[in-house]
């Protein structure tokens, strides 16, 4: 027997956080689909007399490396317990939820007892303790943490990393998936031969307003070619050579690329040259101390699944947890208020370990605000950067104030755009014709937005969050969204006879980004941009070695550290492509050189 049944919501899934009694099922086949981060989850559950036998995830479109984990373990603990009481992936909500919905809705055609499949069944818990020896613990799976890992293992140490998570990745998983390349033998092959560290320097300045860390930043921009020869030869990763360079208003010269495949492509290469390694990886086991022993780190104390109590006895321990920008306690200055879009794993443990023994810390009032966000949730936002892109290289896509009309070029730096919003009362507005908005459309999956999403944010009508409206006329949509309609028609045919005339009179968008008149007829759409934060700038102090310092500007022995963890290299603000090379940058080189304290 094969019934179908489309399960809409996990809400009404009641208490999926017990165990079962004894249970009945009608035998057979039946099949549910939940909403999940990606879009549709369709599960297939197959029921004898007594069992759930088996739990199966049809195509769907979740994140790999993340919403992937839950599809991969969520099933197997489902039968294994014979139950709803399974927990989630953390990190990967949206979809676990969505597979015990679906899960419970064929229990539901299969005349079982939902409520009582979702009983939590008392356990005693088990605590285990366990002892690892290793030449370097590595504490955190971001970028950072992998690139130390690979490096690491590659110059023959024994190296241990462990993540809080149930998967690696960290913020790198779900970034817009460019690398800056600078004094790279593929930025020399592409052409562009009169970039250098010192012309990387003045950009970074200009962008951070002169409140870089210049040690860091020096070592940063002399070390960033190397890594990405290093990284596109020995350490597993690929570059979008075929698609050049991005266009980014911040650098000065052509230095920012993709990787294949963007932030997933990137998040597979990693996993893939990690497992290469021979590293023992130990996942979903958050850090909770530094071992210290006469003024020296000597390991790490971890605690792991199924109650493992771990301590990581290693000379070395490379911190590579990266930011602190979901931890409201630990966030100061503007970043209080600003919209969150992070992962919800930067939480900032690395930080406070390393000061709990007397780290040195600066910059942590700092973070990196973007002006491409959409608020999807009181005080939390989702980014269109790359989408937004789309609308406004390739079509005719335009930004405006609430009184309909342009302020900036839709292609200036972020830190220009968002300064704008913050002056224009935190929110600006794209109008789209529809070429334009079926271009946003194609790109906004690389920042975890799907059609169903913004289909949903349009029924709301202006009405909910975020604001994403559509309407026949500019008129009509512009009130919709609380903009001067009258004034965006001046607007759209004033940017118009720019387009003609092939000259932006008014904020200079460049004439190859303006090929497209906005179309005379709808139907039209306007989308909210505020600014979001993810990218906290703040963070311990190292040496030029990135062995972390304390508070007397002395190096702490055996504790390195590399990431968003490290704070100062590009000052107040860091440009596109720029957090990943300096993740991987400085991953690299706390590698090397807690190997060569090793070695000495």
């Amino acid at each position: 027997m094969l019934n179908k049944l489309v399960f809409l919501s996990a809400l009404s899934v009641v208490a999926l956080s017990g165990a079962a009694q004894a249970a009945t099922f009608n035998p057979g086949t039946y099949t549910a689909v939940s909403k999940g981060n990606g879009g549709e989850v369709p599960v297939t559950v197959t029921f004898t007399k007594n069992a759930i036998e088996s739990v199966k995830i049809g195509a769907n479109k979740e994140t790999p490396g993340i919403g992937s984990i839950a599809i991969e373990k969520l099933p197997k603990a489902i039968v294994d317990s014979q139950s709803l009481a399974v927990n989630g992936v953390s990190g990967a909500s949206i979809t676990s939820h969505a597979i015990l919905a679906a899960v419970a809705a064929c229990v539901k055609q299969a005349g079982g007892n939902v409520d009582e499949l979702s009983k939590a069944k008392a356990q005693k818990a088990v605590v285990k303790n366990e002892t690892l020896n290793a030449d370097i613990a590595v504490v955190g799976a971001g970028a950072a943490g992998q690139t130390a890992t690979i490096r690491a293992s590659q110059l023959g140490k024994k190296v241990i990393l462990i993540e809080k998570m149930p998967f690696a990745g960290g913020a790198a998983a779900v970034n817009g998936g460019t690398v800056v390349i600078q004094g790279s033998k593929i930025q020399k092959e592409a052409g562009v031969k009169d970039d250098s560290p010192a012309i990387m320097t003045e950009d970074y300045i200009k962008n951070g307003h002169n409140l870089n860390d210049r040690r860091m930043l020096e070592l940063y921009v002399n070390n960033v070619g190397p890594m990405v020869d290093w990284a596109t030869t020995e350490g597993g990763m690929q570059l979008n050579t075929k698609a050049g360079f991005t266009n980014e208003a911040e650098h000065s010269k052509p230095r920012v690329m993709r990787w294949v495949d963007g932030a997933q492509g990137a998040t597979r290469n990693f996993k893939a040259s990690v497992e290469k390694s021979g590293a023992k990886v130990l996942l979903a086991t958050p850090a909770k101390e530094l071992i210290v022993d006469n003024g020296r780190v000597v390991g790490v104390k971890a605690e792991g699944e199924n109650g493992i109590h771990y301590t990581i006895k290693a000379p070395v321990v490379i911190l590579t947890t990266g930011g602190f920008g979901a931890n409201k306690s630990m966030l100061a200055g503007s970043l209080k208020n600003s919209l969150y879009y992070g992962v919800k794993s930067s939480n900032g443990e690395g930080h406070q370990m390393a000061m709990k023994i007397g780290a040195k810390t600066q910059m942590m009032d700092l973070g990196k605000i973007y002006p491409n966000g959409m608020e999807v949730a009181p005080g939390i936002a989702k980014s269109t950067i790359w989408s937004n892109k789309a609308a406004f290289e390739d079509h005719s896509g335009i930004m405006v104030n609430k009184a309909g009309k342009r302020v900036i070029s839709e292609l200036d730096t972020n830190h220009n755009i968002k300064n704008e919003e913050v002056k224009q009362g935190g929110k600006l507005f794209i109008l789209m014709d529809q070429p334009s908005y079926d271009a946003f459309l194609t790109k906004l999956s690389i920042t975890g937005i799907s059609k169903g999403d913004m289909d949903k944010w349009l029924a709301q009508n202006g009405k909910g969050y975020p604001i994403v409206v559509k309407a026949d006329s500019i008129p009509a949509v512009a009130k919709k969204a609380g903009v001067d309609g009258a004034e965006l028609l001046k607007t759209v045919a004033r940017y118009n006879g720019f387009v003609k005339a092939g000259k932006d009179a008014d904020f200079n968008r460049p004439a190859k980004f303006m090929k497209e008149v906005i179309a005379d007829k709808g139907p039209y759409y306007i989308v909210e941009q505020q600014p979001r934060f993810a990218t906290t700038m703040g963070g311990v102090v190292t040496d030029m070695n990135l062995n972390v310092l304390d508070e007397n500007n002395k190096p702490i022995k055996g504790l390195f550290a590399a990431g968003e963890l490290v704070g100062g290299a590009m000052g107040d603000d860091s440009p596109p492509g720029g957090n990943m090379a300096w993740a991987m940058t400085s991953g690299k080189l706390a590698a090397e050189r807690a190997v060569q304290s090793l070695n000495k």
